[in-house]
């Protein structure tokens, strides 16, 4: 048996490996003109507690910025992914292919048949 090769999870941003900000910035990177937060919590199925503290620490990191508003009299608070924040989380998904296609190769001919294929699916 042959040794696996290296593989490099430098790469892999702790901060956007967390499941929930990885779903966070997953949908707030589709939205250029950001998300609201209720539409966040929504979203990504978080409580207003729990998704507080996940913007807190990407604010934090400069990943997005938040910006607070009266809309009709009502304060609403828009989510925005920072373009540093948008750069770094690309090169995240990157780094994950990478590390997630390596592990694919690693499998045993009969498992990798069953595995879905990484980057095949088209750009939106």
């Amino acid at each position: 048996m042959s040794p696996a090769a290296p593989i490099d999870a430098e790469p892999l941003e702790r901060i956007f490996h967390e499941p929930n900000r990885l779903a966070i910035l997953s949908a707030v990177c589709g939205q250029p003109g950001g998300m609201r937060f209720k539409d966040l919590r929504d979203a990504c199925r978080l409580t207003d507690g729990n998704l507080n503290r996940h913007l807190k620490v990407l604010e934090e990191a400069r990943v997005i910025r938040v910006a607070k508003q009266f809309v009709d009299g009502k304060p609403c608070t828009t989510i925005h992914l920072s373009k540093t924040g948008l750069k770094r989380f690309q090169d995240y998904l990157a780094a994950l292919e990478q590390v997630l296609l390596a592990a694919q190769q690693a499998l045993p001919a009969e498992s990798r048949a069953r595995a879905p294929l990484l980057g095949r699916v088209a750009p939106a």
